[in-house]
């Protein structure tokens, strides 16, 4: 029996306009009394809140990548293995003189470039707009990202873009001390080496006294491979890269797209769980 459930975000519990099924979120509510469902995602924790708490959650979440693990309850960092800053410099250095595109993630905020902005940050940005409050993701556009690094308390994350990026990803310096994983054709998301969301899984869920094989983990890119690989039941999206769902056990019927494909999935994989739920309907 799986005792646990581990949640990428974007293109898997999100729809591609960043909202979330209500489908999913009542199904969610439902299981997370009886087990523990985690969010383990490439997301800033900042980016990651208001997803967090629409489904309720009382469970910290895997940020950046396995960079870090966040308790939402108390606003706090558990631990993390962040970039050095000296590290840091030297590859916000790098990236620049290459003419790539790049976001920072921050102890509190992701930072993307008011000169070169990239365009997937600039619709996160759009989109945090519709919060207020303490809800409300941090996003913002600078001018210069140098000073902002070198003072900075954290670096979780970089993302970089650009048509040359892999040969970037290949640089003997980016090689010793950065893991790349790739979130777009052209964009590699880099942390400090060492850090995915499979060894953040595995540690948290061995301090939780869970087995690999209790658990049911879903994803759709790159970057949730090394989670699938190291679970009970690795489950890849009908919209996922091809080269994840090679990895999979399952692979979902339908995309990110339609409200009822991970509700469907859940009902299937945790029947005991939540048989209490409503049906779903005949909508597909």
């Amino acid at each position: 029996m799986y005792q646990l459930l581990a949640l990428d975000l974007d293109g898997t519990s999100l729809k591609s306009d960043f909202t979330i099924s209500p489908v999913l979120v009542d199904t969610v509510r439902v299981l997370s009394r009886s087990i523990p469902v985690l969010i383990v995602t490439g997301r800033h924790h900042t980016a990651a809140g208001p997803y967090y708490q629409a489904l309720g959650l009382t469970t910290p979440a895997i940020c950046c990548n396995g960079t870090y693990v966040y308790d939402y309850q108390n606003r706090a960092v558990l631990q993390h293995n962040a970039i050095e800053k000296s590290q840091a410099v030297a590859f916000l250095q790098l990236a620049q003189a290459r003419n790539l595109n790049v976001v920072v993630y921050l102890k509190d905020a992701m930072l993307y470039s008011s000169q070169r902005p990239v365009m997937h940050v600039a619709r996160l940005a759009e989109w945090a707009e519709g919060f207020s409050g303490e809800v409300k993701p941090i996003i913002r556009q600078v001018d210069d990202f140098s000073p902002e690094v070198e003072g900075a308390e954290c670096i979780w994350k970089f993302v970089v873009e650009g048509d040359d990026v892999d040969e970037f990803a290949a640089l003997p310096f980016i090689q010793q001390h950065f893991t790349g994983e790739k979130s777009w054709s052209n964009r590699i998301d880099f942390a400090s080496i060492g850090n995915t969301k499979g060894a953040a899984l595995a540690q948290l869920i061995k301090h939780k006294g869970i087995s690999p094989e209790q658990v049911v983990a879903v994803g759709d890119h790159h970057n949730d491979i090394s989670m699938l690989e190291m679970v009970g039941m690795g489950v890849a999206m009908a919209n996922a890269d091809e080269n994840l769902k090679r990895h999979a056990n399952m692979i979902t019927r339908t995309t990110n797209d339609n409200d009822h494909t991970l509700a469907e999935l859940l009902q299937t994989v945790f029947p005991e769980h939540l048989k209490s739920t409503h049906p779903l309907g005949d909508q597909r």
